[in-house]
């Protein structure tokens, strides 16, 4: 079954002084319509009441929410789906765990990666890259792919969105969007800047 993927991912960040709930009432209410929430800090047993307050925002607004990661609090928790940044996760087990009606995306930094997520036929949307040097987690530890990497990926029939993320700037996206992707993910360059509901604002310009 073929989900909606929206064309901009909106990434929640780990901040001080600009919390997650903060974050996702800024980006709905500047017109985002995919969050992902992305805390890599806190202990599972607190994220239940966080994801959920997230999640009531989410619905007022109509955006979709996804959690990063953490699969096994599918059933506690009112999310659409769950973004795995793990190659080497048992996909067709998570799979089974959120159902056939969440949607799954996966992370891949390559083309064997990318490869190797299409051959699990249970991936709803991969996030591929980073496209350039990024600012956070763990896309740092992976070379930028490029315009030229996003280019690529005509050649190898992939058939399921990809979207690019990691160091994604506003002058970016038109040059993006012509390598034939079919999304971008963004989180540092709306989230440490000044006004962060504008500059969402800026992204959908570009995208729409």
């Amino acid at each position: 079954m073929k989900k909606y993927v929206s064309k901009f991912h909106y990434l929640t960040h780990d901040l001080p002084g600009f919390s997650h709930v903060q974050q996702v009432q800024m980006a709905c209410g500047a017109g985002a319509n995919w969050v992902q929430y992305r805390c890599l800090t806190k202990p599972e047993d607190e994220l239940i009441d966080e994801i959920n307050e997230i999640a009531e925002i989410c619905d007022d607004w109509g955006a979709t929410l996804i959690i990063a990661n953490h699969y096994d609090l599918i059933d506690r928790v009112d999310v659409q789906g769950v973004h795995i940044d793990d190659i080497d996760a048992d996909l067709p087990t998570i799979r089974k765990v959120i159902g056939p009606d969440k949607t799954l995306g996966a992370s891949a930094a390559d083309t064997d990666e990318l490869l190797h997520l299409q051959s699990t036929g249970v991936v709803d949307y991969y996030a591929y890259g980073p496209f350039a040097s990024a600012a956070t987690d763990e896309l740092t530890a992976h070379s930028p792919i490029g315009f030229n990497g996003y280019r690529q990926l005509e050649k190898l029939g992939i058939g399921i969105p990809v979207i690019a993320i990691g160091g994604i700037r506003l002058d970016d996206v038109e040059h993006l969007l012509q390598t034939g992707i079919d999304g971008i993910a963004v989180s540092s360059a709306i989230n440490l800047v000044a006004d962060p509901a504008a500059k969402v604002k800026e992204f959908y310009r570009k995208m729409y």
